[in-house]
């Protein structure tokens, strides 16, 4: 009896010393983002501005005056970290930085981006300026810097964090994240993060860039635009740009009735393949895709993200379409793009085109039309499934369709409701 009262005795003195233990842990956190003080006064530049696009974890687009930056659009790149990637590739806890930066600007009373010398200074791409990242909560008199709080969250790594005039309270800020086993520093699994053996990506990034990944599983998603020919249309949005992305994906026959749910118009998908030039339709398609109905959970599986989603059907103008348009890619680089090149595969709406003229095939017509722009004209083809309803030459049209590839780019209009005949 007496060991075992001195058993239970002994037990509940190990509970009291780990709940000690407990409590000394979680009385070391220090909230470094909120103990950093804003100096109004010191010789740093700083400017008060309003969110224009969120990017990423470390990278947001800011409206600022013209005295600040011509365009009155300032790219910021936070100094001292280093958020995962979330908008080209996709990286264990990009997703979360990506959404924590948000949700703090987002419900923030006032924002306020600051310098690290007296000047407004560029980062090595020259595109995008670094700065400290300021904001004040609602009701609250202080302002709190996100630079430092995404590294005491472990939702960023290093960045040259030492170097600069808030180098000790970063420096402080990653150990206490990294003694705490955060994010980052973690052996956790990121719950937004697909660990298949795919390359996990956007849209964006693979359309840029499909050449890197011919041969290679990848995982992305967006929304279903079009099902046709056992294959199916997706895009995506980009807030960077402000263009939608596309890509296709063949199934073949192969597909289950689960899985062709799951390749529904109107739903947001995330679709696993493999990337292949496909020589006949010449253009880059993502195929090899499965659905596995005793393991619906599988992560090779194609699967539904949300539904009842529509597509764009961007308006754009023909001059719009046939033009050009810069781009900045992962590396910093800027590249002068085709627009319909990036807008391969999205659903677009040109209107007021004049058909200039007409050529008939079986089941499909292809209608060369055109729109003045000063002293020449700009060409739109458009071709369209199904039998031609007469001689459309002279007519103008409204199309709506996705933008597609043969010899040239083109709007392929693949239902019956895409062509709108103006003056019949």
């Amino acid at each position: 009896m007496r060991n075992g009262l001195r058993l239970a005795a002994l037990a509940a003195l190990l509970v009291l010393i780990q709940c000690a233990s407990c409590l000394a842990e979680e009385a070391e956190w220090t909230d470094f983002a909120g103990q950093v003080a804003l100096d109004m006064n010191s010789d740093t530049v700083k400017q008060v501005v309003s969110v224009r696009t969120f990017v990423d974890g470390d990278t947001t687009h800011f409206n600022v005056p013209e005295s600040v930056e011509p365009t009155g659009v300032l790219k910021a790149r936070y100094i001292a970290c280093n958020a995962p990637e979330s908008t080209g590739k996709i990286e264990e806890w990009g997703k979360a930085a990506s959404r924590f930066t948000r949700e703090k600007l987002e419900s923030a009373e006032e924002i306020l981006i600051e310098s690290d010398t007296n000047a407004w200074n560029p980062d090595s791409t020259s595109t995008r300026y670094l700065v400290w990242v300021w904001y004040r909560p609602v009701d609250e008199d202080t302002f709190r810097n996100l630079n430092v709080e995404l590294l005491q969250e472990g939702l960023a790594i290093a960045n040259s964090s030492a170097q600069n005039r808030y180098g000790d309270v970063c420096m402080a800020a990653i150990a206490q994240a990294r003694a705490n086993a955060l994010r980052v520093y973690s052996d956790e699994k990121d719950p937004d993060f697909f660990y298949g053996d795919a390359i996990e990506l956007t849209i964006r990034e693979l359309r840029l860039n499909p050449e890197a990944y011919d041969g290679k599983k990848v995982a992305f998603s967006g929304v279903i635009t079009l099902n046709h020919n056992n294959a199916v249309f997706l895009e995506a949005y980009d807030e960077e740009t402000g263009l939608y992305y596309g890509f296709s994906a063949y199934y073949g026959f192969n597909m289950s009735g689960a899985g062709l749910d799951v390749l529904t118009v109107g739903n947001e998908a995330r679709i696993v393949g493999t990337v292949q030039y496909y020589e006949a339709g010449q253009t880059w398609q993502v195929s090899g895709l499965t659905y596995r109905m005793m393991k619906p959970d599988d992560p090779g599986n194609i699967q539904i993200i949300s539904t009842g989603q529509e597509p764009s059907w961007k308006d754009t103008t023909p001059d719009t379409l046939c033009g050009a348009v810069e781009v900045e890619l992962d590396d910093g680089a800027i590249e002068t793009r085709e627009y319909a090149e990036l807008a391969l595969d999205t659903s677009v709406s040109v209107t007021g085109l004049t058909v200039q003229s007409q050529v008939t095939g079986e089941h499909r017509f292809r209608l060369y039309c055109f729109v003045p722009a000063g002293d020449a004209v700009i060409g739109v083809p458009v071709e369209v499934e199904g039998d031609a309803p007469g001689d459309l030459t002279g007519k103008t049209i409204d199309a709506r369709g996705i933008v597609d590839y043969n010899n040239g780019y083109f709007v392929h209009v693949y239902t019956a409701d895409g062509l709108t005949i103006r003056d019949e």
